[in-house]
């Protein structure tokens, strides 16, 4: 039995008559009745009242062609979506975003990818450190991360979409606050504020060979995991710290955000998944991403 005995008899069922249901198969009659009787073989059973002018089910006839018509919808759906997977077009994607990412990427990125890839289903993680997207690309508890640049690391794919520009964030009645830009130098003996050394965070390394190119010996008094936070604490006055550019859409107030000037004052922003990953729908996901850059 195939396929084919399937799609015969509930053709013959549905229409019941060989001659319209052999128009519907586009083949001829005596095959089709053919194929019927050897199913009804198969089975042991027989599965319609044939006349000349009519063919009725039997009892068993019946039976059958509701498992038949379920089963055939069943292999529809599966090519469908057998099809769909190939293309990318359906699955299950976790997004982790770095802090800055989260707040100037991350309502665009799901609005673009929710219009290219509605059949994908989308979770987002926000306020990630890149050390711990790295590991959680490792372990599969995300998909895709929106990073800053980890140290080269073989089993990751990474693709960088920007440099971003840094600033420094700034209580509002800073005396710094006062100036049109500033220099990684114009921060000496400022408390300053940044990621945790501790969550070996990118960040933290960026901000401190800045200053220390700069001449400047750091004076950290907070360290914080998340970028919200730090921001907050510029807010409340504990200090100044630098950021990249687009924490600015984090406006809150009490802060200022003057630019930092110098070559080396950028940090990069890249897509990193998997190496061993290539799954269709994951392929099409960071395509969007590196599309909107």
């Amino acid at each position: 039995m195939d396929l084919r005995h399937l799609r015969y008899f509930v053709a013959v069922a549905e229409e019941r008559h060989f001659g319209r249901a052999a128009e519907r198969l586009h083949m001829a009659q005596p095959p089709l009745s053919t194929q019927i009787r050897q199913l009804e073989a198969e089975l042991g059973v027989a599965l319609l009242h044939r006349t000349t002018r009519r063919v009725g089910l039997t009892e068993a006839g019946r039976a059958y062609l509701e498992r038949a018509r379920a089963i055939l919808a069943d292999v529809d759906e599966a090519a469908q979506h057998a099809r769909l997977v190939a293309a990318g077009s359906v699955g299950h994607l976790a997004i982790g975003c770095v802090g800055s990412a989260t707040y100037s990427l991350l309502p665009a990125l799901s609005r673009r990818l929710t219009e290219e890839l509605p059949g994908v289903d989308f979770s987002f993680r926000g306020e990630m450190l890149a050390p711990d997207q790295a590991e959680a690309l490792r372990t599969g508890a995300i998909d895709v991360a929106l990073l800053r640049p980890v140290a080269a690391d073989v089993s990751l794919t990474v693709h960088v979409l920007r440099r971003d520009r840094l600033v420094v964030a700034v209580p509002v009645d800073h005396p710094l606050a006062r100036r049109k830009r500033l220099r990684a130098a114009d921060l000496a003996g400022a408390d300053l504020i940044v990621h945790s050394a501790d969550r070996r965070s990118v960040m933290y390394d960026v901000v401190l060979g800045l200053l220390r190119d700069a001449g400047v010996e750091p004076r950290i008094r907070h360290e914080v995991g998340e970028t919200s936070t730090l921001v907050t604490l510029v807010a409340g006055g504990l200090g100044v710290a630098i950021v990249p550019e687009p924490v600015t859409a984090l406006a809150l107030d009490g802060v200022a955000y003057l630019p930092l000037a110098g070559a080396g004052a950028r940090v990069e922003l890249a897509v990193a998944h998997r190496a061993d990953r290539s799954e269709p729908h994951l392929a099409r996901t960071v395509g969007v991403i590196r599309a909107m850059f």
